[in-house]
């Protein structure tokens, strides 16, 4: 069959069928659902909220304020890159697609499968941390009515629960799943409000204005300017997942518009109510070492109980903050899910043809267990030690950014050798769009060395940065089966013209 160029495609299934897929996946979503999808993952304001810890202990609230700032607006440079490629090229495989499509062709086959590898390990343990904060949320509420001590084995259990209930949702009940989004959204944004407003009006013992804007706190035994760059962990944790809507862009309706959109108005959603939640927060910190060691286990539980005064009122804005948290379980074992199908679908992962199968439901079942099975299986590190279970936080936060990195690499690389200067999508940058791309890239070069430095001196085996070591073991793996398999079968979409129709097909 001849080819149109994508840009002339007439519709998403054109488009699709033109990248040599068949589409199989239901589009269920609009653009205030997509929106709704996306920020429930990214969810900023409660996910700086799961690892205040960070920035409490490496330099304060002035560091967390203006790192969150500064985060975000270089992250702005990455989300309108990334929602460029993905309007030019919207497919479940997101960044791993894109890297195919642009990165020289010498070496496209390659990086993609790196790429693909990284994407996945970012996003189920994304996933593993996400049930990990839940289950820290809820069981801290519950320590904070009943006054127990949690052990690890109470905080793994429950992370066991909330991925069952996950799996079990998507597979069950993906009809809600649009519906769902849009209501969450709603939900997060009431929270927002409630819990801003309440911790506010309550705290009488609020912080002075020089505290909270330049007063430095340092408890990591490094330097200042150390502590500043580790801090920005912090930041660029709550400030991550905006790729989701690309891994849903074959359950989007008018998927070259919507899903860019969504991406770039859920970066936005999160800039803001993540900042203002953060002043809030700093205002309202009282002592951060009693903060920091609060029996609940979640420092902002601390701070809200500190804030109204009531166990009542606390137990009823941490379990609205809960809510956010579950939902975020499902969305991210959804968006893990249609990860590994496309991976999958391009046969980048053992058995790829069962993990590529599509229920009578529209949804890729085998992916939904294996994802779980994995994020179960991160979880299961906390038995053990906390420290190990740090480093799946590292490593989930580095796995999405390298992630990232690359596709914004091989645009570069794509842009200065020819072969493609201008993506073919609505959503472009035009001439800016190489600028953007470059700062990008830069920023996330920087967070991805800064995730492998240890975050307390001295350095002991307790307390030392494992994500150098866990990242090197992912790209063993990824190399082990690229040569064994991956470099024979792997297909994903080549240079950009397309692959023959069919390809793909069963």
């Amino acid at each position: 069959m001849e080819k149109k160029a994508i840009g002339n495609a007439s519709s998403d299934d054109d488009v699709l069928e033109q990248l040599g897929y068949t589409q199989e996946l239901k589009r269920n979503f609009g653009l205030l659902g997509m929106v709704g999808f996306s920020f429930s993952i990214v969810s900023s304001w409660t996910a700086v909220s799961g690892v205040l810890i960070i920035g409490v202990e490496s330099g304060g609230p002035p560091v967390m304020i203006w790192g969150w700032l500064a985060v975000c607006l270089v992250t702005l440079t990455v989300a309108y890159s990334m929602a460029e490629m993905c309007s030019a090229y919207p497919v479940a495989g997101g960044q791993y697609s894109w890297v195919a499509i642009l990165a020289p062709s010498r070496y496209a086959r390659g990086l993609s499968y790196v790429c693909g590898w990284f994407m996945l390990i970012g996003i189920i343990c994304m996933g593993a941390v996400n049930n990990f904060v839940a289950a820290n949320f809820i069981l801290g509420t519950a320590q904070l009515n009943y006054g127990f001590t949690i052990e690890r084995y109470h905080t793994v259990l429950v992370a066991y629960l909330i991925t069952i209930v996950a799996v079990v949702s998507n597979i069950y009940l993906p009809h809600i799943l649009n519906k769902l989004s849009k209501a969450i959204l709603c939900w997060s944004l009431l929270s927002f409000f409630v819990c801003l407003i309440t911790i506010l009006t309550t705290n009488k013992n609020k912080q002075s204005a020089s505290y909270v804007f330049t007063d430095f706190q340092n408890f990591t035994g490094w330097g200042a300017s150390y502590a500043t760059a580790l801090a920005l962990l912090q930041s660029a944790f709550g400030m991550c997942c905006y790729d989701a809507p690309s891994h849903m862009t074959e359950e989007i309706k008018d998927a070259r518009k919507q899903a860019p959109r969504a991406i770039i108005m859920s970066v936005y959603i999160g800039f803001f109510t993540g900042f203002i939640w953060l002043i809030a927060l700093c205002f309202c910190i009282g002592d951060l070492e009693t903060t920091g060691a609060t029996p609940t286990g979640v420092p902002v539980i601390e701070i809200i109980y500190h804030s109204t005064k009531s166990i009542a009122g606390a137990s009823t804005l941490t379990s609205m903050i809960s809510i956010i948290t579950l939902v975020a379980a499902n969305s991210l074992m959804a968006e893990g899910s249609r990860a590994v199908y496309a991976f999958a679908r391009d046969q980048g992962l053992p058995f790829s043809n069962t993990l590529s199968k599509v229920s009578s439901r529209s949804v890729p079942v085998h992916a939904l267990l294996l994802v779980a099975v994995v994020q179960a299986a991160f979880n299961s590190i906390y038995f053990g030690t906390s420290t190990g279970f740090n480093t799946i936080i590292a490593i989930a936060t580095q796995g999405f950014y390298l992630s990232y990195l690359m596709p914004l690499l091989s645009r570069i690389l794509a842009h200065f050798s020819g072969k493609k200067t201008r993506l073919e999508g609505s959503y472009s940058l035009g001439r800016w769009g190489i600028v953007l791309n470059i700062i990008g890239f830069l920023f996330l070069g920087f967070i991805c060395v800064i995730a492998n430095l240890p975050s307390v001196t001295p350095v002991t085996s307790e307390n030392m940065n494992y994500t150098s070591a866990a990242t090197a073991f992912v790209m063993l793996i990824a190399a082990i089966f690229w040569i064994t398999t991956g470099r024979k079968t792997f297909t994903g979409p080549d240079d950009g013209n397309l692959l023959d129709v069919g390809r793909h097909v069963g």
